[in-house]
């Protein structure tokens, strides 16, 4: 069908009215309305570069850039337009004779534009691109009648053609460019703003968008409008548009993605856009063709792994990125290439001279064997294999997928554990350096692999791996901050463990050994890995270690209970196995003391040979001084049994302690040896830095007995003459309580007790006597005060029995002090009612 062409001119220099119109529409094509012409206008426009002479030379002419453009209008039609400059030949049209070859008169622009309507192509099916070339783009307005119907045939050659040697020009720039010429092609780039690209030749910016062309799929590049030239490009609503190299500045100024291609090449980058670094490869190997291969295999457009697979069974290398792509889409689609081209992409990617892998190229390389294997022959899988554990025992790579054992059968496998075996082994046998869990572990998988014995070396590489699996999950777990998860090193791990039979029960023999040392750590490490200990082995350490989580969450706060499900878990008796009375009270109070009737149930439970053995008396000790600060009685029955017990082990302030409690004991329920307040000083001095608390209690105890009245005089006597500020103030504050209060008022001997002792030793150093006297003043005074007649006189009298004649006047003397006051405040108190 005919397509619609409108030619439009810019007005004459100095011609009536120039300044205020830009040019008008010299004919305009059958279908386009006026609303269009209004949309076409400033599509067609033409601005100089600056530095034009006025009066341009041809050849300067020439020079000038022409302005072609594809835009999609309002109404869903299309525009494929040229503007160029032209000269001006003053007969007031833009067309005419009377302009020589060597002329230099003005320059105007004329725009010539086709007109697609909606769902209608150019002719032969061409991209807007491949038009620029053609011959039939014209620079007047035809005179007389416009042909019809004018058609625009593709230029005399494709659009590829000599684009080759341009990208391998831009080479330094073409990944960047293509990249966000994709980004520019899709559908929600439409209101985006546009790519700039800087060049001298608008010619240029026209192969920049036939590279593209060649390389999008069709839909996508027949949405990259665009316009090769413009001094506005801020203003444009063509997606790509191009600009000289003086306008770059004011583009990059106004926030544009501007590409200066007609500059100083780039610093070389990364780019993360790996379907635009593998186009750019295949253009500068001058293969476009292989655009159109790898759009026939599955995948979505701009997926880099069909492209990069088309490339490497071309010959074209690729890094390491595009690589990896390749490898996982042939493993996500094993099926989708025949033999010869599964071959040649397993050679490339195997190829010796590569030097850069990385470890996800590897894991790639990993799934694509995985998907291979049995689908080929083991020609075609055996340099995947090969190139996997070469890299497991050099490269380090701990989470590489290894091959299954049958992948090195024959000729390959033996080569291989020729040439990897005795590094294998000479890194196992190292003690030396630190190795991690995952290294430790692919090297056993691998030295299994290659049928590499390393049987020797098992049990120290054992020794070795079973810490570092706690302390790396413990660091892992540090770092997440909780235990949601399982270590990286667990899926090798447990592979390993259900390959090598011996390496599972070595390994966890070892991790047995070392649950009683610190039982929390491995518990928490079987809450994260799930060790394969449900065979015959016994474990015992390791099955309470995997039972305390679920005993925790049904038993709750009751310990006991948890202690001897925990402890039946093991399937062994405390006095055949001591150590499981470690990793029991290890695993149920961790790092705190028991309460002390835990305590005596522990004590209870076991000898006390199973209890040194274990070491778990130190927990009983703890949990005695840490009851005695709670003031529970049992604590000091608990230190009498841990001192009878252990006399050997415990020792230090801790046995200090300990005496001090069963010291308490004593006063309060015995005889214990003479020496009582010489005895508690010296232990609390030993047990330093000693509980405020357990001090509290044994002054207490102390003083309570010293104030009873069947009390030994001579313990009286070294307490008073001690003179030891701290006890001296216990007894004060024992002295004032009220259940001394009461048998002072209700009990006239112990009353007589009491003002015998407070009276007795009026000299005994400067601690003593005034606080003596204050509780004769304070204390007793009250007391007899409440008494009635006759309790005061038995008082009298038992003075005088116990004491002497002397002692009873003397009580007579200061009880009379009190009545003579008692009768001195009642004569006032009526005087001063009178």
């Amino acid at each position: 069908m005919s397509l619609a062409q409108v030619h439009y001119t810019s007005a004459a220099p100095g011609a009536e009215g120039s300044e205020g119109a830009a040019g008008r529409f010299t004919s305009v094509g059958p279908g386009v309305s006026g609303a269009l012409l209004a949309e076409i206008e400033p599509l067609v426009r033409y601005e100089l570069p600056g530095g034009v002479p006025d009066r341009p030379s041809d050849s300067e002419l020439r020079s000038l850039p022409q302005a072609f453009g594809y835009a999609v209008l309002s109404d869903g039609s299309r525009l494929v337009a040229r503007s160029a400059p032209v000269r001006d030949t003053g007969g007031g049209s833009d067309s005419g004779p009377g302009s020589g070859p060597g002329s230099r008169q003005g320059v105007r622009f004329h725009a010539h534009a086709v007109h697609l309507p909606p769902g209608v192509p150019l002719p032969g099916d061409r991209l807007p691109v491949e038009a620029w070339r053609s011959p039939l783009w014209v620079s007047t307005t035809p005179a007389g009648a416009i042909p019809d119907p004018l058609t625009l045939p593709p230029g005399p050659a494709a659009v590829s053609e000599g684009l080759d040697d341009f990208a391998v020009s831009r080479g330094p720039w073409l990944a960047a460019v293509l990249a966000d010429l994709r980004r520019a092609s899709e559908a929600e780039a439409a209101a985006g703003r546009p790519v700039v690209l800087v060049e001298r030749q608008c010619a240029d910016v026209a192969r920049w968008l036939g590279l593209a062309s060649v390389a999008l799929p069709r839909e996508s590049a027949e949405r990259l409008t665009f316009t090769t030239y413009t001094r506005r490009p801020g203003g444009s609503a063509a997606r790509v548009v191009g600009v000289g190299p003086e306008d770059a500045a004011a583009a990059r100024a106004a926030g544009l993605r501007v590409h200066e291609c007609a500059g100083q090449a780039p610093v070389a980058g990364t780019d993360d856009d790996v379907w635009a670094t593998t186009a750019a490869r295949i253009w500068r190997s001058r293969s476009p063709e292989l655009f159109g291969e790898a759009r026939e295999l599955p995948g979505e457009p701009f997926a880099a792994g069909p492209l990069a697979v088309t490339a490497l069974c071309a010959g074209i290398a690729l890094g390491p990125d595009g690589r990896a792509a390749a490898a996982g889409w042939a493993a996500d689609r094993p099926y989708a290439l025949d033999a010869k081209r599964t071959g040649q992409l397993v050679e490339a990617l195997t190829s010796p001279g590569i030097d850069d892998r990385t470890g996800p190229e590897f894991d790639a390389a990993g799934r694509l064997f995985g998907a291979l294997e049995g689908r080929c022959p083991p020609s075609v899988t055996a340099p995947l294999a090969a190139m996997l554990v070469t890299e497991a025992v050099r490269g380090g790579n701990g989470s590489l997928e290894l091959p299954r054992r049958d992948a090195f059968a024959g000729a390959e496998g033996a080569e291989v554990a020729e040439r990897l075996g005795p590094e294998i082994l000479t890194e196992l046998a190292d003690t030396a350096g630190s190795r991690s869990v995952a290294r430790t572990v692919q090297l056993l998988r691998v030295a299994r692999l290659l049928g590499v014995d390393g049987t020797d070396l098992l049990p120290g590489v054992v020794d070795r791996l079973a810490p570092a699996l706690l302390a790396e999950a413990a660091e892992e777990e540090g770092e997440r901050k909780g235990p949601e998860s399982a270590p990286a090193f667990a899926p090798a791990l447990l592979e390993l463990l259900d390959e090598q039979f011996e390496v599972r029960t070595a390994l966890l023999g070892a991790l047995d050994r070392i649950a009683p040392r610190d039982p929390g750590a491995v518990a928490r490490f079987l809450e994260r890995v799930t060790l394969p200990f449900t065979g015959t082995q016994a474990l015992p350490h390791l099955r309470m270690c995997a039972e305390v989580p679920g005993a925790m969450a049904t038993l709750g706060g009751d310990r006991a209970a948890v202690w001897h499900r925990v402890l039946r878990a093991a399937g062994l008796s405390p006095f055949a196995e001591p150590l499981v009375l470690r990793t029991a009270v290890g695993l149920v109070w961790e790092d705190r003391a028991p309460k002390v009737e835990e305590a005596r149930l522990l004590l209870d439970a076991a000898t006390s040979d199973s209890h040194r053995a274990a070491g778990t008396w130190a927990r009983l000790v703890d949990a005695a001084l840490s009851a005695s600060a709670a003031g529970t009685d049992e604590a000091a029955g608990l230190a009498h049994d841990l001192l009878r017990g252990y006399p050997a082990e415990i020792g230090g302030r801790e046995r200090a302690g300990l005496l001090l409690l069963d010291l308490v004991r004593e006063l309060r329920t015995g005889a214990p040896n003479p020496g009582w307040a010489e005895r508690v000083r010296t232990l609390c001095a030993r047990a330093e830095p000693v509980e405020p608390a357990l001090r509290e209690r044994a002054y207490a105890a102390l003083v309570e007995r010293l104030l009873a009245p069947d009390r030994p005089g001579a313990e009286l006597y070294d307490f008073v003459h001690g003179d030891d500020p701290d006890l001296i103030a216990a007894y004060d504050r024992t002295a004032r309580t009220e259940a001394v209060r009461t048998r002072l008022r209700t009990q006239p001997a112990y009353a007589a007790d009491c003002f015998t002792v407070w009276t007795a030793h009026p000299h005994a150093g400067r601690t003593w006597p005034p606080v003596a006297a204050a509780l004769l003043d304070e204390v007793l005074r009250p007391a007899v005060r409440a008494m009635s007649a006759e309790d005061v006189a038995e008082v009298e009298a038992t003075v005088g029995r116990t004491g002497s004649s002397g002692r009873a006047d003397a009580f007579r003397a200061w009880n009379r002090v009190s009545t003579l006051g008692r009768l001195g405040r009642r004569i006032a108190g009526r005087v001063r009612r009178g």
